[in-house]
């Protein structure tokens, strides 16, 4: 059993925790056929990997900028030759689909005093299009980007910008993501996390580790006694 100490707030990453990266995709099978699931891998993977590098390069561009770089990569791969796609998949981003659990275990959060907040990669303009399109923009007291500070998670700053929006401590914050490497540097800088571990990953050889994981957000409000 998980067992939390005493928090204030729930912080959830956005992208793989809260929505489902893979929907857009999944929405264009007739287009993209049976390497639609592949496809979506690489476009998810070309995504972080050109965070963390424009991170250490120096060179920061906006969530956006970087999701369409990444999906003309993948458009590149796999050849993909429909001109109207690359725009249709990128409005399907902006109006991402929540996993089906998400709105129901936000909306016992707020039923039981709990402040929840986002905090992601993802740009303002991105956070805010898949709050309001899923329904959840009621469900938060923030929507917290590391746009504002110009460079991407896993560096401390952004989870600092939580601490310092939110006037909560670290060790007081339940930090919540599905993605292995979030939660490495989420624990390392000090909040209790856990690892919603949707797609039955392993976890990353890195420095922090989560309280436990959980497959969904289903468990959350058994964890924290509500």
């Amino acid at each position: 059993m998980i067992e939390c100490e005493t928090i204030d707030a729930c912080v959830f990453d956005a992208y793989g925790t809260l929505f489902d990266v893979t929907s857009a995709a999944r929405h264009c099978q007739d287009k993209l056929g049976e390497n639609w699931g592949p496809f979506a891998e690489m476009w998810r993977t070309k995504q972080l990997e050109y965070t963390w590098l424009r991170s250490l390069m120096g060179d920061y561009a906006d969530f956006w900028q970087v999701t369409g770089d990444a999906l003309d990569y993948a458009i590149d791969q796999f050849e993909v030759d429909d001109l109207d796609l690359r725009a249709h998949l990128m409005e399907l981003y902006l109006h991402i689909d929540a996993y089906p659990e998400v709105a129901d275990v936000l909306g016992c959060l707020k039923n039981n005093g709990i402040r929840t907040a986002i905090l992601s990669n993802g740009s303002p303009a991105m956070l805010a299009a898949a709050v309001d399109s899923s329904g959840l923009a009621d469900r938060f007291q923030r929507l917290l980007s590391a746009d504002a500070l110009g460079i991407y998670k896993p560096h401390p700053s952004v989870y600092q910008s939580a601490v310092d929006e939110l006037l909560i401590d670290a060790s007081r914050i339940c930090f919540l993501s599905s993605n292995a490497w979030d939660i490495a540097g989420a624990s390392h800088f000090g909040f209790q996390t856990i690892w919603v571990n949707r797609r039955g990953g392993r976890p990353e050889e890195l420095p922090g580790k989560p309280l436990g994981e959980i497959d969904t957000l289903e468990a959350l409000p058994d964890i924290l006694g509500l």
